[in-house]
């Protein structure tokens, strides 16, 4: 994973991009460079508002780009500020589907200042496949995007 991290790093500190072209960068080194990542997308609180809009993602379209909080693991994630891996979404009551090749989701929290601004939302057509080092490079990456935004 380290490499990676380097790759991110780099993206984070390019001084020649803005914020919406570094996020997009991201989701195109994770979804190359993972294979089970079959979806990588951010989504980002609306204002003020109890919601979540689709920002920069990598994969197939998807109709979920208004999120309420609470509804669906994206949605729950927003109200918990707390890392939530999904091995198989079908056992998840709350589970939006975007795809039916979705077999498995994680959703990382950006937290800035205390307060949860977004997330980092991938899928995967393979159960169970997320490792714990996935979950720690992914809740650096958050932490590290946090500084940026």
């Amino acid at each position: 994973m380290s490499e990676i991290k380097k790759r991110l790093s780099s993206i984070l500190e390019s001084p020649n991009h803005n914020t919406e072209v570094k996020l997009q960068k991201i989701c195109h080194l994770l979804d190359q460079e993972i294979p089970y990542f079959n979806w990588t997308g951010f989504y980002f609180r609306n204002g003020h508002k109890e919601e979540l809009i689709l920002g920069p993602y990598v994969g197939a379209e998807t109709d979920h780009t208004v999120i309420p909080f609470g509804k669906g693991i994206c949605g729950q994630v927003a109200v918990s500020n707390e890392t939530f891996v999904v091995p198989d979404v079908h056992a998840q009551e709350n589970y939006l589907s975007c795809s039916i090749a979705t077999k498995a989701e994680i959703v990382v929290p950006i937290i800035k200042d205390g307060n949860n601004i977004g997330q980092i939302d991938i899928d995967s057509h393979e159960l169970d496949p997320f490792t714990a080092e996935d979950r720690e490079m992914l809740e650096w990456l958050c932490d590290e995007i946090a500084k940026i935004m």
